[in-house]
């Protein structure tokens, strides 16, 4: 992300544009990318939001908006904008030829916040991988002096390598240096939980859209202080600690795990796939969603999407409807733990407030009976490990809660 536009103490402003292609669910506010912009320390001076079939080759949103566009950035003072959709490479330098600014994506912003928050070694192995990809398909726009050298002296006159090419190689061995150190990681993670099953571990998950509350719930279910803030991406690293259910169900692995987003780019996937592999292999997900944002069922959408391109689409999940404290009164529900159809299928849901403890309790006996009855399962099977061996899911991968 360019830097060059921030002046001593002053927080850095950009200007947001956004796309409508014709999609369902247009963010035409540009609200989550606002947001985004905010978690990475920018102030949005303004938004430009327009209509397109197609996105123009050269410039993504044609001559005539971005001409507005360019009134705003010399108006404004601003010397960055962002687009909520991927730019490819040539888009991308176009835009800054025209514009005369620096221009970047929803990609790298995330991928701006993702740096910012990796706190464990891990953690910042996988985003550099992720960096490091991203890097490799924008190398001509990003070096001034990536340009066809001739050989040196000795050599018998033709071109020699380019720098382009140089390059290129350093970043594909530095990409293989970080995904042989982010293997042996993952070796490590598959053997501590391959300990925890021999202990006849049960695993579940907390998984959600950013900003859901993961981390709040997780605080409050096993008294921990892991990092929590009403911001994106505020936890990446996954945290687990141990949860006691009572005599009943005994104690459970719980962990909190990365929130996911739309559009989450494809690197930050397979570069977090050590992380994201907790949920794959959990034996229970607990699904957390923001009931008070408006658009909570597209983000169920989105997240069960991701959950079926890590291979967690079939682990049976819980609905937790968090933020129960912040929902309109018109909006709340009649009673905490209920069910709804979706064709023809019965859903469970519990509707819990981690920052006033609201429905806590019924999720427990929740928790309980569903971790007893799953350990039951397991021991009529005669499985070694607690998984649910003929448990049908308790969310279908749906368009509706």
């Amino acid at each position: 992300m360019s830097s060059s536009h921030a002046t001593e103490n002053a927080q850095p402003t950009v200007i947001l544009v956004g796309v409508n292609f014709g999609v369902v669910n247009f963010d035409q506010d540009l609200h989550e990318l606002g947001l985004l912009a905010e978690t990475a320390g920018f102030l949005v001076a303004d938004r430009v939001v327009c209509k397109r079939r197609a996105p123009d080759p050269a410039l993504f949103v044609g001559t005539g908006k971005a001409d507005e566009i360019k009134l705003l950035v010399d108006s404004l003072g601003v010397k960055e904008v962002l687009f909520d959709q991927a730019l490819s490479p040539a888009q991308q330098r176009n835009l800054e030829r025209y514009l005369g600014v620096a221009v970047n994506d929803r990609t790298l912003l995330i991928l701006e916040i993702f740096a910012q928050r990796a706190r464990s070694h891990e953690g910042k192995l996988q985003v550099e991988l992720a960096r490091l990809q991203y890097v490799s398909t924008r190398l001509v726009r990003r070096w001034s002096h990536l340009e066809r050298q001739r050989g040196g002296v000795g050599h018998r006159g033709g071109p020699g390598e380019t720098q382009i090419e140089l390059d290129r190689r350093m970043l594909a061995d530095s990409i293989k240096r970080t995904r042989e150190r982010l293997e042996k990681v993952k070796k490590q993670r598959t053997t501590q939980r391959k300990q925890r099953d021999r202990r006849n571990a049960f695993n579940v998950s907390l998984v959600g859209y950013t900003n859901a509350g993961k981390s709040s719930l997780f605080n409050a279910l096993v008294k921990a202080r892991a990092y929590a803030a009403d911001q994106l991406f505020a936890t990446l690293d996954t945290t687990t600690r141990q949860l006691y259910l009572g005599d009943t169900a005994g104690s459970v692995s719980l962990s909190d795990t990365v929130g996911f987003i739309r559009d989450l780019p494809h690197g930050l996937v397979d570069a977090f796939a050590a992380t994201l592999q907790e949920a794959a292999d959990a034996d229970l997900l607990l699904h957390v969603v923001d009931a008070s944002n408006p658009g909570h069922f597209e983000q169920i959408r989105e997240v069960l999407a991701v959950l079926n391109d890590i291979g967690a689409g079939d682990v049976p999940q819980i609905l937790l409807f968090n933020k129960l404290d912040a929902m309109s009164a018109d909006a709340l529900p009649a009673e905490l733990v209920n069910t709804t159809e979706h064709d023809g299928v019965s859903v469970q849901r519990v509707y819990v407030s981690a920052l006033v403890g609201t429905g806590l309790p019924e999720l427990r006996r929740l928790l309980t009976d569903t971790v007893a009855r799953g350990r039951d399962l397991a021991d009529t099977s005669g499985a070694k490990d607690p998984r649910f061996p003929n448990h049908e899911p308790l969310i279908e991968n749906s368009d509706e809660a």
